[in-house]
């Protein structure tokens, strides 16, 4: 027989499969350049939510409300807060005089806006503050027999069953009558315990003299009694220079323990997202961010049809549909929160006589930011999916990818000895050292330990002879012994994805070349680079015949292997040329001898060309 028929024997000729084989190169590419319009479009909008005064704004009022101490104690401050005497001095003194900005710093006044607060005379105070009180009940735990006689009242931790619902105290106004929650309200989640909205309530008047009677006639009054479980002060402010609201919550629990625990929050947000010409220009890079989710559907949908069910055994399409969903949540939550502005905002500005529930506005804002920036992170690692054109990133996929089974079963032996270790230091120093007062706080201290924060000072007092035990024994094992495994076996996988690197067994980067050689041809045309011509090309040999001595081979390989790319070349030249797409040329029995006699011989030209 004179002639081979084909010279891949079986299948598709092997033009056709390089045809193909361009055109997934092609796609892939276009593919990538769209999503890279896409993650810079979403880069925009995400930096355009976020304005850096907001930092500044919220600093300013934290400030003000938390660091100010008492007149004539310095100590005392709303952080320092400690007893019930300490927080009726707090609402008498640093809070009145932050609300209250009546007059310039020489007793000047400069506006006349009815009778409103303009606090740093930068930000105007947002209707009325309004203090609010959650009660639980008597009797709702119960006193030892032993312990009886001396006492008969036991008031539980908050819960929305122990809450206590009764009028007390004077019984004439809202402060002594409670109210009920509304539907809508979110419940705020403190130190020792969650709370519903309701209780009893009590909004601040405009007048500065009247809201300090008021407090003293509830101090006089004992509105805070043995009942009280939480505290919580709200208020909001506008600054138009830089068009940001902050809204306010200062919370103060009453533990059933005794005592008070201080916490607030300190939310900067921008409510009204259109004003400057800038604000619309992120809009329409809104607009193309849906047309964007749009498509991406459409391709989902596509491959979900041709594939089916195979089409979940790829951990990339997962990762699309993750996408998808994040990015439908932030429409959603964009639309919700902006109807519920517009909604809401402007009954809130006219009721200047009550208090501004900004709070809930801010809480869906909140959410929407938090939504948009875990959508933002999984944008970016999706961009792994396309690191094939480039030799660093795929060996990093090739060693997690060929180690994940080794990680998985070195994790199970980790945390059984890391949870093992938590809950011993939570049972021996929960009681005594902060860093282990919860067994979410003793893994999480657990994990600062390997990183090397950790306060060894405590661990000893709290048991002198356990707490030695337990840090050398856990710095021992968990960071000498696992974490070294740990770094093993990545240094092990990677060690042997580089040795297959380097005898050729590594995928095709078509991709980087094609980047590579438009980018070359780009430069040509432009006149800034010159053509390569034969004088370089025998350079170009000569450096990786040398590299090839170095690494090894001797002569007689490296000229077979130079014989070996030649004939390559010029048989890919003559028979499979990318522009005949359904014609093919037969190839002669001893052509086909000639390039099957030495497979090694080939592998070696191919290392050479692809270096």
């Amino acid at each position: 027989m004179a002639e081979a028929s084909r010279w891949y024997l079986g299948g598709t000729p092997k033009h056709k499969l390089r045809y193909r084989e361009d055109v997934e190169i092609r796609t892939t590419l276009q593919e990538l350049l769209l999503y890279s319009i896409f993650l810079i479009n979403l880069c925009i909008l995400t930096f355009g939510m976020v304005n850096p005064h907001m930092y500044y704004l919220n600093k300013v009022m934290s400030s003000l409300f938390l660091d100010t101490s008492v007149a004539g104690e310095e100590r005392t401050n709303f952080k320092s807060i400690r007893s019930i005497t300490d927080f009726w001095k707090f609402m008498e003194g640093p809070l009145l005089d932050g609300l209250y900005w009546d007059s310039w710093y020489n007793n000047e006044n400069l506006y006349d806006l009815k009778n409103s607060s303009r606090i740093y005379y930068e930000n105007i105070l947002l209707g009325l503050p309004r203090v609010r009180q959650l009660k639980v009940r008597n009797g709702t735990c119960k006193v030892h027999s032993f312990f009886r006689s001396l006492m008969d009242e036991c008031y539980d931790k908050y819960t929305s069953k122990n809450e206590d619902t009764a009028d007390f105290g004077l019984k004439q106004h809202t402060e002594w009558k409670y109210s009920s929650p509304r539907t809508n309200s979110p419940w705020h989640w403190g130190f020792v315990g969650v709370y519903q909205n309701g209780g009893y309530i009590f909004t601040l008047s405009k007048s500065k003299s009247e809201t300090l009677n008021k407090f003293i006639n509830l101090r006089m009054n004992s509105w805070i009694t043995r009942g009280t479980r939480v505290i919580f002060i709200d208020f909001s402010v506008y600054n138009a220079n830089v068009n940001l609201f902050c809204i306010i919550r200062l919370v103060a629990e009453f533990p059933a323990t005794g005592g008070i625990l201080t916490s607030w929050q300190f939310y900067s947000v921008k409510l009204l997202r259109y004003v400057s010409f800038y604000d619309y220009f992120i809009a329409s890079c809104e607009i193309i961010f849906c047309i964007f989710i749009i498509v991406f559907t459409i391709q989902e949908i596509k491959k979900l049809k041709e594939f089916k069910f195979a089409y979940f055994k790829s951990i990339w399409n997962w990762l699309e549909l993750l996408l998808l969903v994040l990015c439908f949540s932030t429409v959603f939550f964009s639309l919700y929160s902006n109807m519920q502005i517009y909604r809401m905002i402007g009954r809130l500005l006219r009721n200047t006589e009550k208090y501004s529930d900004f709070y809930f506005l801010a809480y869906w804002h909140i959410y929407y930011n938090n939504i948009i920036a875990i959508t933002i992170f999984f944008a970016w690692i999706k961009i792994f999916k396309f690191i094939s054109f480039n030799k660093t990133m795929s060996q990093l996929s090739s060693t997690l990818s060929r180690c994940i089974k080794d990680i998985i079963g070195f994790a199970i032996m980790f945390f059984i000895i890391f949870f093992a270790y938590a809950q011993l230091g939570f049972l021996v120093f929960g009681s005594q050292v902060d860093d282990f007062s919860t067994f979410q706080n003793a893994i999480f201290t657990q994990f600062r330990i390997v990183l090397g924060d950790f306060n060894f000072a405590g661990i000893q007092q709290a048991n002198r002879i356990l707490g030695p035990i337990y840090f050398i024994t856990f710095i021992f094992f968990v960071f000498f012994v696992l974490l070294n495994m740990f770094l093993a076996i990545i240094n092990d996988t990677y060690s042997e994805v580089k040795a297959d690197y380097s005898i050729g067994r590594r995928p095709d980067f078509q991709l980087g070349k094609m980047i590579k050689k438009s980018y070359n041809n780009a430069l040509e045309k432009l006149k800034l680079k010159k053509p390569e011509t034969d004088e370089d090309k025998k350079r170009e040999n000569k450096d990786l015949a040398e590299k090839a001595r170095r690494e090894g081979f001797d002569e007689k390989e490296i000229q077979s292997a130079e014989q070996m790319k030649k004939w390559k070349e010029r048989l890919e030249k003559k028979y499979y040329s990318t522009e005949i797409q359904d014609d093919y040329q037969t190839v002669t029995q001893q052509e086909f001898r000639d390039g099957t006699t030495s497979k090694y011989k080939m592998k070696l030209s191919e290392c050479l060309t692809e270096t």
